[in-house]
């Protein structure tokens, strides 16, 4: 027979033998639906633990609520020092952080620099994803500004072309004669050519940079974005609740072992008339307040992997949109160049310099440069710790 059947068949009835993805032996009993990391035998008595939770610092499944082992009746905790809380998040404590991998290595991407909150220049909380929210929204804001750059600019085109029609129309030196005054009127005539250039190049710009700025992402991406932020801070808010019950649910645990201690001991030295019933009884409210502790943990490390995945979900989503925001910016800059060019090629080493930074634009770059420097934290959450 292979080991692990021969194992198996020497363990008590109904109890088999797994090993977890980091090669650690526990076992099992299905019928009752104890796991326990201890070796069973027919007189250990354990309390029925968790199940399985996720670990989130490496991706794996462990036995009980990530380290902590159930093994009395009255439901003694043995907590392992894996985890911190901040702001109702759950943290690895810096000893632990070199288990974790970024979600993008290299990309410096707002899925894995936004976790922790930060304070702002007035000492209020801010959280990440609003560090993420605003930038989308100053986005809006610089874009609505180049619009109205532009603006100005076709207003100026527009009334130097007009002023070049007027001048051509002049009859100064009209009378001039022979050849030089056809050279003249050909002097003249350019005028009004180079008006009409302008004109044209007015309403280009008008309608291939200034629209485009203008009805990208309009009314309603605002309150895209406040959906985004209702949605992300009602997790958060559900976040906050479940950590409160765990700490109702912890120190009602410690009232119950604190009451149950003293009858124990009580009973031991004679000071009270107080039976095994009254014992068992404490126990059991032990037991249950463990149980009802179990069951908060539980929640609260739903609540916050679903708050996990969507701040992921969302905060790629948002990189998206600035990586589109900045390449649809490139490209209608790029086409104001063009355009420029070819009302005026006299110009074109003003325009160079603009040329040359428009093709060195890199979405990629820009969000480096914001991420460094407005990065909150590159710590993901995990689960709490018992």
């Amino acid at each position: 027979m292979p080991t692990e059947e021969i194992e198996n068949a020497s363990l008590p009835v109904g109890w088999k033998s797994y090993r977890s993805p980091e090669g650690r032996k526990y076992y099992v009993n299905p019928s009752t639906k104890e796991t326990t990391w201890e070796l069973p035998s027919t007189s250990t008595t354990i309390t029925k633990a968790t199940g399985f939770h996720r670990n989130s610092v490496n991706g794996c499944q462990s036995p009980g609520a990530s380290g902590h082992v159930l093994e009395h009746p009255d439901v003694s905790l043995r907590k392992t020092n894996i985890s911190n809380q901040i702001n109702c998040v759950t943290f690895p404590v810096p000893m632990s952080t070199l288990e974790q991998q970024l979600l993008k290595p290299n990309e410096w991407s707002y899925c894995d620099y936004f976790w922790a909150d930060k304070r702002d220049p007035q000492g209020a909380t801010v959280s990440g994803f609003e560090v993420l929210l605003q930038k989308q929204l100053k986005g809006k804001q610089m874009q609505k500004e180049m619009a109205e750059f532009i603006r100005e600019r076709i207003k100026i085109e527009e009334e130097y072309a007009k002023n070049l029609s007027k001048l051509s129309m002049f009859p100064m030196a009209a009378q001039e004669e022979g050849t030089l005054g056809e050279a003249w009127a050909q002097v003249k005539k350019s005028l009004a050519d180079e008006a009409e250039v302008h004109l044209k190049f007015s309403s280009k710009l008008q309608s291939e940079v200034e629209k485009p700025f203008l009805t990208f992402r309009g009314d309603n991406f605002k309150k895209d974005m406040k959906k985004y932020d209702h949605h992300i801070a009602d997790l958060r808010k559900q976040l906050v609740s479940r950590y409160a019950a765990v700490e109702k649910a912890r120190k009602a645990l410690a009232d119950r072992q604190k009451d149950l201690e003293v009858k124990t001991q009580q009973l031991e030295i004679k000071l009270s008339n107080k039976t095994e019933e009254d014992i068992k009884k404490a126990r059991r409210k032990s037991t249950q307040a463990g149980d009802d502790l179990m069951r908060c943990v539980d929640l609260y490390n739903q609540a916050q992997s679903k708050w996990f995945e969507e701040m992921v979900t969302t905060s790629l989503e948002l990189e998206r949109l600035e990586v589109e925001r900045v390449e649809m910016i490139q490209q209608h800059l790029r086409q104001y160049t063009t355009l420029r060019h070819e009302t005026d090629m006299f110009n074109q080493s003003t325009l160079e310099p603009v040329d040359q930074l428009l093709q060195s634009v890199d979405p990629a770059k820009d969000r480096e440069l914001w991420v460094k420097e407005h990065k909150t934290g590159d710590m993901r959450p995990v689960d709490m710790d018992i």
